[in-house]
């Protein structure tokens, strides 16, 4: 499996994880943006980013384009 197929991947799981956790709890904005230490969403938002942004940069190694 490709590098990027992998990113797409673990972004796909991390996005079940938030939906199910959402259904299940709801989510409140400070967890969300400042979740503490030990919450689900502790640092999600970030991981996901970084993902994201790994994502974007190997698309536009692959076709020779720049962000």
């Amino acid at each position: 499996m490709s590098e990027k197929q992998e990113l797409i991947k673990k972004m796909l799981v991390m996005q079940k994880k938030f939906i199910d956790y959402e259904h299940q709890h709801g989510v409140e904005m400070e967890d969300y943006f400042v979740g503490k230490e030990g919450h689900p969403l502790y640092h999600f938002r970030q991981q996901y980013r970084d993902l994201a942004m790994k994502l974007v940069d190997l698309a536009h190694a692959e076709k020779g384009s720049r962000r």
